[in-house]
């Protein structure tokens, strides 16, 4: 199954066999693991078919491999992109994707509500680049249009954010981009390739921590850029300089995932749904952030452009610090650890997990109270999820 299918099938089908198909080498249904650090050459004429681009095949494990080749193919025909990089690990991707892109120098704009390590890398390390940062409020396009400079190189924004979900209007955000000369850049991990494609909208590169709901078992740690094969080039040519690459065997464990995206995803979306409007009419909840309820302050934006709102659900509990941990500690269902994604549901209060290193004051200007709650429903029943938090809540 080809690219050129793409538009013809749907999403399951291309999860299960887009990529690899028309590119195995031996007779196996599923694409095999190629345990090896380097390739050889019958001789020196296939050597300089090679070096001439007349013969597509590997040379030397940093930069490239069969095993993740195939996941390359099938992200790109997923995400509707050209080509794909694969990376060790989500911030491997969006650290090379800077560090390629970036001129020294240069202007950079980022939201606010963003994962804290995206934060640190451009605090501690963009900066002796001489790379300047404007930070401004998730999904405001009019405080966009206002940071945005003729010097600007890039607009990097998670789409929906971490944690508190916030949806960017990725055409508004393009066109005031481009008319600076500034790339734009969607992580979609918290939705993926079927709930939101960000290069339909005009996006110049969309990324992934393909560790979360592309992986999809908690057993793995990957990342991918995808884009066109002009925006594609300088991320690939970085890769195999940094040297960042996925081993072989995680990118077999990341394909095998990939065929169950799309059951998985139709799982997440719904118990997340079903969680977020329980949870909403909860006397003990506070507030609840998911794009897919109307009280969502992106929510028109979320139904326009997305196709699915995602697994994870955040909100405060009416507690303070001690009483979110009861809360938390009660739970029976979900592992208390950091990450998403998963067929298992995880909890974790960010004030405890993420920040614990900030001081409140500063965790306050990031947003991050005491009693929030990012909840990322696995594939559990629903009504187990429900009844547990129930019976977790009456703990407070």
């Amino acid at each position: 199954m080809s690219n050129d299918s793409r538009a013809d099938s749907g999403g399951s089908t291309r999860s299960v066999h887009a990529g690899e198909r028309d590119h195995q080498g031996s007779d196996a249904v599923t694409t095999p693991i190629y345990q090896t650090s380097t390739f050889w050459f019958e001789n020196s004429e296939k050597l300089r078919a090679f070096q001439e681009g007349r013969d597509k095949r590997d040379e030397y494990g940093r930069y490239g491999n069969p095993t993740w080749r195939a996941v390359e193919r099938k992200l790109s025909d997923l995400e509707g992109a050209d080509e794909a990089v694969l990376f060790a690990s989500g911030m491997c991707a969006a650290t090379t994707l800077f560090l390629a892109l970036l001129p020294k120098g240069g202007h950079l704009v980022i939201t606010s509500d963003c994962y804290r390590r995206t934060r640190q890398f451009i605090r501690d390390y963009l900066v002796k680049l001489d790379i300047e940062t404007t930070v401004i409020e998730a999904a405001d396009t009019k405080k966009l249009g206002d940071a945005l400079r003729d010097d600007t190189a890039m607009f990097f924004t998670e789409s929906p954010t971490n944690p508190y979900l916030r949806v960017i209007d990725i055409p508004e955000a393009v066109k005031l981009a481009h008319a600076r000369g500034a790339k734009v850049v969607i992580d979609s991990t918290f939705a993926t390739p079927l709930c939101h494609r960000p290069l339909d909208f005009g996006a110049d590169y969309a990324i992934h921590s393909a560790t979360k709901y592309l992986g999809g078992h908690n057993d793995l740690m990957a990342g991918v850029v995808l884009g066109s094969s002009e925006h594609i080039k300088p991320v690939r040519d970085a890769v195999g300089v940094l040297g960042g690459v996925i081993d072989a065997n995680s990118a077999f464990l990341l394909l095998r995932g990939l065929k169950t995206l799309s059951l998985r995803m139709k799982r997440h979306n719904e118990t997340a749904l079903r969680v977020a409007t329980w949870l909403e009419a909860h006397p003990a909840i506070r507030q609840v952030w998911y794009p897919g309820l109307a009280s969502h302050p992106d929510h028109l934006v979320a139904s326009r452009l997305m196709d699915g709102f995602g697994g994870v659900v955040t909100f405060e509990v009416e507690a303070d610090f001690d009483g979110s941990c009861r809360f938390v500690d009660a739970c029976k269902i979900p592992y208390i650890a950091p990450s998403l994604g998963g067929v298992e549901t995880l909890i974790e209060m960010p004030a405890l997990m993420s920040f614990w290193d900030q001081t409140p004051e500063q965790r306050a200007e990031l947003g991050i109270t005491d009693s929030l709650i990012r909840y990322s429903c696995g594939i559990e029943d629903a009504d187990d999820l429900i009844a547990d938090l129930d019976q977790a809540l009456r703990a407070v």
